[in-house]
């Protein structure tokens, strides 16, 4: 029998809501924007900053604290056998240059307020827990989104996250190493038992049908295409339009093609038009070539796979008509994934335990859980933000659907970290 209050009868730990918030509104404050947000970009000296933070709130909470090779921060909870894979949670604290206070850091402070519940209830689980703070999950500094996560999973050789840089050819290796970190350490994976995030939705949904906690069933599949039109440079005053080689004739036919395929495959497809780019870029000139990305997702892989293929046909009907020369190419994909089974019910009997309103979802995004879910049985927790908005400064939540959200996470883990192996 386990010595804790749990085995006494005593009621499910809770979590401390107002600990919560206040904890997240003080870590706004590193890297704060005038319009409400936050910048901290993986590998800043706002990023080393909120991690410092977090590590001392961590050691004043009993865990120890350990960095990897590759800058992934470890805060481990002791159990009563620590030799037992961990139970573990956890997310990102860099952000969007201008992102919003919740985005990932809500579960790594989620996490935190687990254990400082667990400390406050004198609950002793038998495995460790442990929280993980995966480095530059966003991949805006550092063009490999949820790198430090990839690396631990050995998706991503760590020999290509330290080559990769900024804009300022600054690398991950040397910005790492400025910060302390030992990249000469062995880079190793802890034994893990199961896994989970609690995050912010990111879309509308659980707003909009009046449900407090998402349960997180899969990751939807997605993937990045780029196209680049050859066209002729050309003076927009004397060349007439029909002598013109014009690669946005290309984007004016393809656009309208790319949505009505989308629209056609119903309200799960997603298809992105992101960046628009022209060369020389000269209002009075016409373009000598064109660069364009399409982003596309859908939780259905036959009908993603049908996505992808209508993107690569259209765009190339499009090339021969208007006669240019130019490329479609598939430049980053994530795979569909789909949650372990037995966690996602550990999620659902954990918001049913709670009586909270409910949903069974598909993330539309990409999280640090796709790569985790790879090596170790993993699972989601999502709670509404306003209007679906994120990666905004104005990217808001309500404190008491965060607290429902960390108590879900909270009797999630309790489950699996006090089960008997």
């Amino acid at each position: 029998m386990l010595d804790n209050n749990l085995s006494r009868g005593a009621a499910s730990p809770r979590v401390n809501g107002s600990r919560l918030w206040s904890r997240l509104m003080t870590m706004a404050e590193i890297g704060a924007t005038t319009q409400g947000g936050c910048n901290r970009q993986a590998l800043t000296d706002g990023d080393l900053a909120g991690r410092d933070l977090l590590s001392r709130w961590a050691e004043a909470a009993g865990c120890r604290v350990r960095v990897d090779a590759v800058g992934n921060l470890f805060l481990r909870r002791a159990g009563r056998d620590d030799r037992l894979p961990v139970v573990m949670t956890g997310s990102h604290l860099d952000t969007q240059p201008t992102g919003g206070k919740f985005d990932g850091v809500y579960g790594v402070l989620a996490g935190l307020e687990v254990i400082e519940s667990l400390n406050d209830a004198g609950v002793v689980t038998r495995h460790p827990i442990e929280i993980g703070v995966w480095c530059n999950e966003e991949g805006c500094r550092f063009p490999m989104a949820m790198m430090g996560s990839a690396v631990w999973a050995d998706r991503l050789p760590l020999d290509i996250a330290y080559a990769l840089t900024d804009r300022a050819g600054l690398s991950v290796r040397a910005e790492l190493e400025r910060l302390g970190v030992d990249t000469h350490a062995r880079m190793s994976r802890q034994a893990v038992k199961a896994a989970f995030e609690v995050h912010i939705e990111q879309g509308p949904v659980l707003e909009q049908r009046g449900k407090t906690i998402g349960v997180v069933t899969g990751v939807q599949h997605m993937s990045r295409h780029e196209v680049i039109v050859e066209g002729q440079e050309a003076h927009a005053g004397p060349t007439p339009m029909d002598m013109r080689r014009d690669p946005i004739r290309v984007l004016a036919e393809v656009l309208p093609a790319l949505y009505a395929c989308a629209r056609e495959r119903g309200p799960d497809a997603r298809l992105t038009i992101g960046i628009i780019e022209t060369s020389p870029g000269s209002p009075n000139t016409v373009p000598g070539r064109l660069r364009f990305t399409v982003d596309v997702r859908h939780p259905d892989v036959r009908v993603y796979d049908l996505l992808r293929l209508e993107i690569d046909r259209l765009v190339r009907a499009a090339l021969q008509h208007q006669g240019l020369d130019g490329s479609v190419r598939c430049v980053w994909e994530a795979p569909g994934v789909t949650f372990d089974a037995a966690c996602v019910d550990a999620v659902r009997s954990a918001a049913v335990e709670l009586g909270y309103d409910m949903m069974d979802m598909v993330s539309g995004a990409g999280h640090d859980s796709c790569n985790v879910a790879a090596v170790v049985p993993t699972a989601m927790i999502f709670v509404p933000c306003a209007g679906g908005l994120s990666h905004n400064e104005a990217e808001s939540a309500l404190p008491a659907d965060l607290e429902s959200g960390a108590n879900v996470l909270l009797g999630a883990m309790l489950a699996l970290a006090v089960a008997v192996v």
